[in-house]
């Protein structure tokens, strides 16, 4: 269920401050995240161990991860506090100041959970099949063009009730959960509050592909079917040629000028179906 709550603007300052000294106190009220205040953050059971859980953030280092345009870790924008990755607001525009992070490894058969914690106007996202080579062909003059985020399959993350993107794209394609420019979260969708933990599952297993928001599912497609091919043509990615159906890519953490955070970023491999 939707939770309506008043929330007025703050500065950055004072968005920088409030989610790097609190973040690991707050908890949102979805069983499937934040599952017990008593269990370390960042570290696996041995039951998850034991059914192939791996950590992809330890919690402390930058390890695993690296620029989608260099082979080391930004130097501005992300920020590494009490067990919590943040993106610390810059104003900027979209992977303008310290840029995205991308995972050294590729991926194609996985499971992913993380929580995030979004503040007030936030945009941000968790991208899988991640080509960070890739840039939007310009129909008129064949040339490649410019974006700032690496192209990948985008899980949302948006304060869908103040940020402007929440209004654009087509039928709500561009809110909390959905696929980015693609496919939109139901409206009736497990949302918590800014400011508060949310959940994020993603399972990709041969072409299929499910979004999870909170324990409930907001999006399922096929990579390459005509649905999904016939969303593509009519979204920002249409003249990138086989978006989305790579057999693998990079999993992404966005900094999109906004604060948000990150813990409990984990995956497990699966078999190809």
């Amino acid at each position: 269920m939707r939770l309506n709550i008043l929330h007025r603007p703050m500065s950055a300052t004072a968005v920088a401050l409030s989610i790097i000294a609190g973040l690991t106190t707050s908890c949102s009220t979805c069983s499937t995240c934040c599952k017990s205040d008593s269990v370390e953050p960042n570290t696996l059971t041995k039951k998850e161990k034991a059914d192939g859980w791996k950590l992809l953030w330890d919690g402390k280092t930058t390890d695993g991860w690296r620029s989608p345009t260099s082979d080391s870790f930004p130097t501005k924008s992300w920020v590494i506090k009490d067990g919590v990755l943040s993106v610390v607001s810059s104003g900027n525009a979209e992977s303008q100041a310290g840029g995205d992070i991308i995972t050294r490894k590729t991926y194609a058969n996985f499971e992913l959970e993380a929580d995030f914690m979004p503040t007030y106007s936030c945009n941000s996202g968790i991208k899988i099949f991640v080509q960070p080579d890739l840039s939007p062909i310009d129909p008129k003059t064949g040339k490649k063009v410019p974006m700032g985020s690496s192209i990948g399959l985008e899980f949302q993350i948006l304060d869908d009730d103040h940020h402007p993107d929440a209004k654009l794209g087509r039928d709500g394609d561009r809110t909390e959960g959905s696929l980015y420019d693609l496919i939109p979260a139901p409206k009736d969708k497990n949302i918590e509050p800014i400011n508060t933990w949310n959940h994020a599952r993603i399972l990709s297993q041969g072409k299929h592909v499910e979004f999870w928001l909170n324990g409930k599912m907001t999006v399922q497609f096929d990579r390459g079917s005509e649905e999904f091919r016939a969303a593509v043509a009519k979204s920002k990615f249409k003249d990138i040629p086989d978006f989305g159906e790579w057999p693998d890519g990079h999993i992404l953490l966005q900094e999109h000028g906004s604060a948000v955070s990150f813990k409990n970023v984990k995956l497990r491999e699966l078999p190809a179906e």
